[in-house]
């Protein structure tokens, strides 16, 4: 899978302040369908479980050629991140209007699943009005230079 999964809403719905790159900790049939590129992460979050960070609703569909060993689809999956972060993050989460999106997942050079998050701060809904007004704008202005 050399092609990221990647979540648009999340660059719709937020404005994006800070990244983080974290590991996730998956079973076999679950990283075997990652790389199969069977992956949705349109409806998932971030949140806190103790003192663990863990993605929450990240559906990565059962791996096809997997027996009664195979994984559940939409179970809670733990971050790796160094503690430093998480301190990071926790604090700022704990914030009003503050919130960790799940950006992308993508398999490292060495192999690992690695899923790009973000601490972000919701849209309101004039400032997604601008953000499809400046999507119609490229598009009218790339469509001009073509011709």
């Amino acid at each position: 899978m050399n092609n990221p999964i990647k979540n648009k809403r999340a660059y719709f719905e937020y404005h994006i302040l800070d990244k983080y790159v974290a590991g996730i900790q998956l079973l076999g049939t679950e990283i075997k369908s990652l790389r199969e590129g069977k992956a949705n992460l349109s409806d998932s979050f971030c949140g806190f479980l103790n003192e663990r960070l863990f993605v929450r609703n990240l559906h990565i569909s059962e791996y096809s050629h997997g027996s009664f060993y195979n994984h559940e689809s939409k179970r809670d999956r733990a971050l790796l991140l160094t503690k430093r972060e998480l301190k990071k993050l926790r604090e700022k989460s704990e914030e009003r209007g503050y919130t960790i999106v799940p950006l992308q997942i993508f398999i490292s050079d060495r192999g690992f699943a690695k899923l790009e998050l973000a601490l972000a701060q919701g849209k309101k809904t004039f400032d997604k009005r601008d953000t499809i007004k400046e999507r119609e704008s490229k598009i009218e202005l790339s469509r001009a230079m073509k011709r």
